[in-house]
């Protein structure tokens, strides 16, 4: 058990950093915000917090909470203004966000040191760190979903009209969602810089930007474990299909086309819907079966008390 533990360690990691860049996707799609920026905030946070550990000298526990904190601001910055916009809007100025940084990174070399990367970067966020980030993440967007804000989100994502009706604030939710999505990002990617040893602006690129929405869209948008179980199906698809390394985007393609036309839920939500219905149904079943036992028993009585 250890040594498949081991031999697929850095695989766990992946799947674990991925799992928070899905759960940031998550956030906005539940919130009905179209944001394309994950990357971007997942970008800043990371080379935050790998030139402050590498250039300034920080603890990395100081330069995580700073590349967060830095997602976090930057999606604070932008929430307001993006929060006016709606639909294809917010995902084309999102994705000028991700075009942005991912320039700065490239060329501004006597401080990101170009396309090279950052190199040199210490290993403080091993599996037990990241498992655990992981699932108070989780616990905190499943509390979310269970009071007030989880449930306005909802409301506007079905119909931001219903919402207005019942005096939902949907630019104020959208803002959170916005900022809340930063902030994940940023951890993210800190945490992808302290778990690597090295960084590079092509990670930050175009494919982690279609990767993290993938995967929501893959495990289910309406619930944080369809985030989870998209970040752990797309992570893992490389290594099973190895062979095809040369076809990965097509053998990936394929499977969205697959699950968008037959599992439109998305795969972990239709599992979840469908267990959920059997539940109502055998409690439907319990129900029905019980005034008819009380019926029995009452006949049988009735017969027992006039022979």
């Amino acid at each position: 058990m250890m040594n498949f533990f081991y031999t697929y360690q850095s695989l766990f990691d992946h799947i674990l950093v991925y799992a928070l860049l899905a759960m940031s996707q998550y956030v906005v799609l539940r919130a009905g915000v179209f944001s394309l920026g994950t990357a971007g905030f997942a970008s800043l946070g990371a080379y935050g917090c790998a030139l402050l550990i590498t250039k300034a000298a920080w603890p990395p526990s100081a330069a995580i909470v700073a590349g967060t904190l830095l997602g976090t601001l930057a999606s604070a910055l932008l929430a307001f203004p993006l929060s006016r916009l709606r639909g294809v809007f917010q995902a084309v100025a999102t994705l000028a966000l991700v075009q942005i940084v991912l320039s700065v990174t490239q060329n501004w070399a006597s401080v990101t040191n170009g396309a090279l990367g950052v190199n040199g970067i210490p290993k403080v966020a091993g599996t037990g760190v990241l498992l655990a980030v992981v699932v108070v993440v989780v616990l905190g967007l499943v509390a979310m979903g269970r009071y007030s804000v989880g449930r306005a989100m909802d409301v506007i994502r079905e119909d931001e009209t219903v919402a207005v009706s019942l005096g939902i604030s949907v630019p104020h939710y959208h803002r959170i969602a916005f900022i809340l999505s930063g902030l994940l990002a940023g951890l993210g990617g800190a945490l992808q810089a302290t778990s690597s040893y090295a960084i590079t602006p092509g990670e930050f690129g175009f494919g982690m930007l279609v990767a993290a929405l993938a995967m929501v869209v893959l495990g289910g948008r309406t619930t944080v474990w369809g985030a989870l179980v998209g970040a752990a199906i797309l992570t893992t698809l490389p290594e099973l299909f190895r062979v095809f390394a040369d076809y990965r985007n097509v053998v990936q393609g394929i499977l969205l086309m697959l699950v968008i036309v037959y599992l439109p839920r998305g795969v972990a939500d239709t599992v979840i819907a469908m267990l959920r219905d059997r539940r109502l149904r055998r409690a439907a079943g319990g129900a029905t079966a019980t005034p008819s036992a009380a019926s029995g028993s009452a006949v049988a009585t009735s017969i027992g008390a006039h022979p």
